[in-house]
């Protein structure tokens, strides 16, 4: 009973940020985001009869604390849904940094829930397997689909997952990353979803959030780059505007991020298509389209303060590598 399943980690257009129910991870509000190819996690997952507990490895490295408790945790509502007590070996594998914001419990959990789902016979269908992988992380219900995804909030567990708009192959972009911090941030997603909500501008942030989908999902769906640069990068602004005026205040920027967010704007005004979005994290994520791509990974490698660029095109849904009894 093994599975071993691939996905990508994506990057959102129009954030995530803040729970309506933390249990379930149902989003305060709608997203939409790109699957980013070349960048991957890679899980193999055997249940074992012979296994007392769980064992967690993630890049060669045991997991313990925190972080294997949210793998068991999840592999335990798995198993209630097959009716089935084994214990496990997780083998999880990255081939970018974890915990920078780059989206990695994204692609970990939809990894996750695929492999894990696979090994022991169930079948689920994609908003399914969404929905379950939401509830590692509430991102990952997007890196399950492939291409361009959106993530409907819904009403309640049944509805809330993500689906995609287009497929890779409709529009080319690239997203080229510039690494400024590889090391786990000291404030985890989970913990600034807590947050969200004891800022003053979260709620105005949800209100508007339905016409900034409206705006990028039409941009996405037209390749219109300029619409498209123009509510990606406000809406990155305004999660960011979310995340300082939280109790206690998060600033995950670092004096590069800003000098950076300044260069790309002025970039485009010279005639780069490119534009910058940012997760949780310090990095800077400059999307641009594939004949601005060698121009803007030059430069981003010659920034001071950048440690090394990333280039990923868009990527496919999680899939299956290979499935055993």
């Amino acid at each position: 009973m093994q599975a071993t399943a691939l996905a990508h980690p994506n990057i959102a257009f129009i954030k995530y940020w803040g729970n309506r129910d933390p249990e379930l991870r149902l989003p305060a509000n709608g997203s939409l985001s790109m699957n980013l190819a070349g960048l991957m996690t890679r899980t193999r997952v055997q249940f074992d009869p012979t296994l007392a507990h769980d064992q967690i490895w993630l890049n060669g490295q045991f997991l313990e604390g925190r972080a294997r408790d949210r793998v068991v945790q999840f592999l335990d509502l798995i198993r209630a849904w097959a009716g089935v007590a084994l214990a496990a070996r997780v083998e999880s594998e990255n081939n970018f940094p974890a915990g920078a914001g780059l989206a990695s419990s994204a692609a970990a959990f939809a990894a996750l829930a695929l492999a894990t789902t696979a090994a022991l016979g169930l079948h689920l269908d994609e908003p399914t397997l969404s929905r379950l992988a939401r509830r590692g992380s509430g991102s990952a219900a997007r890196s399950v689909p492939g291409g361009f995804v959106e993530w409907q909030p819904g009403r309640g567990d049944a509805d809330s997952y993500a689906f995609s708009i287009a497929p890779p192959e409709h529009w080319p972009l690239i997203d080229c990353v510039a690494v400024i911090e590889a090391t786990h941030k000291a404030v985890g997603s989970s913990e600034g979803h807590r947050l969200a909500a004891t800022s003053p501008l979260q709620s105005a942030r949800v209100v508007d959030t339905p016409r900034r989908l409206r705006l990028a999902r039409q941009a996405i769906l037209r390749r219109d780059f300029e619409a498209l640069a123009e509510v990606a990068e406000q809406d990155s602004m305004m999660m960011h505007a979310v995340m300082m005026t939280s109790h206690p205040p998060l600033i995950y920027w670092q004096g590069t991020s800003v000098d950076l967010m300044r260069a790309v704007t002025a970039w485009r005004r010279e005639g780069v298509a490119a534009f910058y979005t940012l997760d949780a994290g310090p990095n800077v994520h400059v999307i641009c389209l594939p004949q601005d791509a060698e121009t803007v990974k030059a430069r981003l490698k010659a920034f001071s303060g950048v440690k090394e660029v990333i280039v990923a095109g868009v990527g496919g849904a999680a899939r299956l590598i290979e499935t055993e009894a």
